[in-house]
């Protein structure tokens, strides 16, 4: 039998080498090239931190426990993790030094240390002295002197200190309160080089009754996949409590990477790994910038300059649905809404809140919040809102990963302003996105629902494509008061009409939907399933789309990231096609599409494919009952599969290629752009219409 299943972990390596490869694009501009290498490595060290974490632990419980897919334990998974890691470096350093090079003729230049001038020595040495090593803080460390703690993703100067007996190193912070990038004056150009790069070069100064052997940066990244339920299981106290102990702990665990920049000797290379308890395939050898994250920086000082080296400036445009200056309640009343982020702005969703927060109508709003904006308006018109007397209910997700603290400060302030404050259930996390405002409007209750596939957050509103639909239907806002409602007893939704929820009633429908789509094949009947994800990783799942296709149901599916079926594998997967784009912004909507004609059905939602979303998380997918609506969500999925400029095409070994330009080029992303503003121009030609509060029946 052809293998059509692929590894989840190699699956994200692939994805991250799309990333990468936007790096490489000369099509895209420069500056956006830089930023994209500096995704590459931060969507790498969270890799590393949690997946890579989670193996590492594996290998000490039962390094049996295989991947149910493609049968690798731990331990073979970590191997090849390491090894096609290390394949990638000299890729990623390559195409940073191209960057570099073709930034040069910009005036934007990242200096070598052996190509200075007298003057800029002097220059550099005398900002050394007076700016950085009267605040750094050196150690040795020998037999005699303990290594000290590193601290996760830090970068570190270490030098190999001439020693008669053991080995002895000099390492050097080189995260403190001096910038990341040092600029050389210069009249005109952007000349600089990394603050990594200047202390090793004047290390000498530190150590200078040592003869130094050899010297280079180091940093390490460290385990971050902290076991939330054991500790909740060990800890009679608040949840809130436990969240900021595990906070403290997640600093501290195992290195599982060493990236090293430099030649500090083989006898300074083991002794390292030996006492982060590393092996040296862990290791991996650079030439660019240990640490990326400088480039945002740089962005800053060169955008003023030239924009020209950036994608064009484009702000989220008014949605056309809505009438500007208008109401948005009783616009969600008349009809339903979708909007459509970035193209499309976020406001009138914070527009309604405000609104609901000061309507005498309004007796509640209930919401869930997973991620959230450091200065959240969403949140600051939530608090406004119990300022106002109304009950306001908010499920505070304390376990999103690296928001952890972000949330348990936003928990305390809706506290204090009289929300009432929940943390989900114990061993699952809230990850859906729902939203529910109850009015009484005389005699008859009226709900607004909002079901959306990404955060409330203004910030990644700008950056992620999402949709968020905005609904009066009665039924939904019922169904939605339940979901509600199970979460506030700590109970789970175990049967639903219309929307479908996780973790008890959302596989098992999608289930059906698949086997709804196989019946119809074998009956002759057309049959087609459409899903645009993040993830798809549930084997349950995919076992059932391998089932469709095998039927004759063709599948179609743009998924950016992880992959773990693979397509067009004869006699298997051939009715299957798989895209991923990777663009300007980061894809991240979720829309499920079963059957055709007056047999489709159309959903969005906030879940993947992924096992720790169908049955392990709370989620929500809504079904879209708007005709008009409907089609908009059916026309975004047919762009993106039209896409013949961002989008790869997963081939029957499972490498992605980019799809052959034939005819007129596509790009979903640029044509959404246009669209929004097309359609936000033609709405403000038209004369406003007011808007009555029409009441809908309950069916």
């Amino acid at each position: 039998m052809n293998n059509c299943y692929d590894n989840r972990e190699l699956s994200w390596l692939k994805f991250n080498m799309r990333v990468l490869e936007e790096a490489r694009d000369s099509n895209v501009p420069l500056c956006e090239r830089l930023l994209f290498s500096g995704i590459y490595q931060s969507n790498l060290d969270e890799f590393f931190m949690i997946r890579v974490g989670s193996l590492y632990d594996r290998t000490l419980v039962d390094d049996c426990e295989a991947d149910n897919k493609t049968g690798m334990t731990p331990k073979e998974q970590l191997r090849e993790i390491y090894k096609r890691v290390n394949a990638l470096v000299p890729i990623k350093d390559e195409a940073y030094f191209e960057i570099m090079k073709e930034l040069g003729s910009a005036g934007v230049e990242h200096v070598k240390i052996s190509s200075l001038t007298p003057a800029e020595e002097e220059y550099l040495k005398a900002y050394f002295n007076s700016e950085i090593r009267p605040i750094v803080s050196p150690q040795v460390v020998d037999k005699r002197h303990p290594f000290p703690f590193l601290k996760n993703k830090d970068v570190y100067a270490v030098t190999h200190l001439e020693s008669k007996s053991s080995v002895k190193l000099g390492i050097i912070p080189v995260s403190g309160s001096f910038p990341k990038i040092i600029t050389l004056p210069h009249k005109s150009k952007l000349r600089f080089l990394t603050a990594e790069e200047v202390i090793l070069h004047y290390c000498g100064l530190v150590f200078e009754n040592y003869r130094i052997l050899g010297k280079a940066l180091i940093r390490i990244t460290r385990n971050a996949d902290i076991n939330m339920e054991e500790a909740l299981y060990d800890h009679d106290v608040d949840l809130r409590q436990v969240m900021e102990e595990l906070l403290k702990k997640r600093k501290k665990l195992s290195p599982v990477r060493l990236e090293l920049s430099g030649d500090p000797g083989a006898e300074a290379i083991k002794f390292l790994c030996r006492n982060l308890e590393l092996s040296e395939h862990q290791i991996s050898i650079n030439q660019a910038p240990l640490d990326m994250s400088f480039v945002y920086s740089l962005r800053n000082r060169i955008e003023k300059a030239h924009p020209e080296l950036f994608y064009p400036q484009v702000s989220p445009r008014k949605p056309a649905e809505l009438a500007s200056g208008m109401p948005v309640i009783p616009q969600v009343l008349k009809r339903d809404v979708l909007l459509s982020y970035p193209y499309e702005s976020i406001r009138p969703f914070i527009a309604l809140l405000i609104e609901a927060g000061n309507d005498p109508d309004v007796i509640s709003i209930k919401i869930t919040l997973y991620r959230v904006a450091s200065n959240s308006k969403i949140v600051e018109a939530l608090i406004n809102a119990a300022e106002n007397g109304k009950e306001v209910f908010v499920l505070v997700e304390l376990r999103a990963r690296f928001d952890e603290e972000n949330n348990i400060e936003w928990s305390k302030r809706l506290e204090r302003a009289g929300c009432k404050v929940m943390y989900g259930p114990e061993s699952l996390k809230v990850h859906s996105k729902l939203m529910l405002i109850t009015r009484k409007n005389g005699s008859e209750i009226q709900y607004i629902t909002q079901i959306g596939t990404g955060n409330y957050n203004e910030k990644t509103s700008e950056l992620y494509t999402d949709l968020s639909l905005l609904t009066a239907d009665p039924n939904i806002g019922a169904e939605a008061g339940t979901v509600f409602n199970a979460l506030s007893l700590g109970n789970l939704v175990e049967n639903s009409t219309h929307l479908m929820v996780a973790p008890l009633s959302l596989q098992n429908k999608v289930i059906e939907l698949i086997d709804r789509e196989i019946a119809a094949a074998e009956c002759g009947e057309e049959a087609y399933i459409g899903l645009k994800l993040n993830s798809l990783t549930d084997k349950v799942l995919i076992d059932k789309l391998i089932e469709a296709s095998c039927a004759g149901v063709k599948i179609e599916m743009v998924i950016r990231g992880i992959c773990c079926l693979i397509a067009g594998v004869e006699g298997r997967t051939e009715n299957i096609t798989v895209r991923s784009i990777v663009g300007r912004y980061l894809e991240h909507s979720r829309i499920y599409i079963f059957g055709t004609g007056s047999r489709q059905k159309v959903y969005i939602s906030s879940a993947d494919f992924m096992t720790r979303n169908t049955i392990r998380r709370v989620e929500v997918a809504a079904p879209i009952y708007s005709p008009r609506i409907r089609q908009r969500v059916l026309d975004i999925f047919g762009i993106m599969l039209a896409d013949n400029v961002k989008a790869r095409i997963q081939r029957p070994d499972g490498i992605y290629e980019r799809i052959p330009l034939k005819g007129e080029a596509l790009n979903a992303q640029e044509y959404f752009i246009e669209r929004a503003a097309e359609n936000a121009e033609k709405a403000a030609e038209q004369k406003p219409v007011k808007v009555k509060v029409r009441k809908r029946k309950q069916s």
